[in-house]
């Protein structure tokens, strides 16, 4: 495991953009479904309340180096992006409803553990952005023993409502599988991370 570096002090995130269009009624998102609005907003409204919440001032792009790879530790929460085996920014995450042990099948309410990569992106979703992660991979078909493992894994958003306040922390996982992280944290992983880069997901 890399030696972590005084720059993952910053816990919260930034960065740009803002119009973005519904997501089609045809697209579904494992980790993004109803009432899963109703699920992220309490979580919000639970920032709010005991002062959890802060604005942020976004990074532009070139203010934080490309990151060269992705680590997220379930049991802490947290997701660290990597350049050169140093902690570049870190975030606080959101999984799903149920956090303990890797996805075994479609619809179990858990975040995969493994390594994968991202593989594409959506701009345009009810969560703000998304970037796809590549699950299944071969160990996790392996371990669904010829069951339905779902696919639609995402590092995403808040919704639209939650508005440009990045939580502190989470105190609620509230996705079906997803890695939640707050809305100005998106920007900047979008803009950090390139398609291709690996993920690592542990326990």
């Amino acid at each position: 495991m890399p030696m972590r570096s005084s720059a993952d002090a910053g816990r919260v995130a930034p960065s740009m953009m803002a119009a973005r269009a519904p997501m089609p009624k045809s697209f579904r998102i494992e980790g993004l479904m109803i009432p899963l609005p109703l699920r992220a907003l309490f979580a919000a409204a639970l920032f709010t309340l005991i002062g959890g919440a802060a604005s942020a001032t976004p990074l532009a792009p070139d203010e934080l180096p490309k990151a060269d790879r992705i680590v997220v530790w379930k049991a802490k929460r947290e997701l660290d992006l990597m350049a050169k085996g140093i902690v570049i920014r870190a975030y606080p995450i959101a999984l799903g409803g149920h956090p303990k042990g890797p996805k075994l099948l479609k619809g179990d309410g858990r975040t995969p553990e493994g390594i994968y990569v991202i593989d594409r992106r959506l701009r345009q979703t009810e969560y703000h952005r998304a970037l796809h992660i590549s699950y299944p991979n071969p160990a996790d078909r392996v371990r669904a023993k010829g069951g339905d493992t779902g696919g639609d894994i995402f590092i995403h958003g808040m919704p639209r409502a939650f508005g440009r306040k990045d939580p502190v922390r989470f105190f609620t996982d509230w996705t079906n599988g997803c890695i939640a992280v707050g809305n100005i944290a998106i920007e900047e992983i979008w803009n950090a991370v390139d398609d291709g880069t690996p993920i690592e997901i542990h326990p």
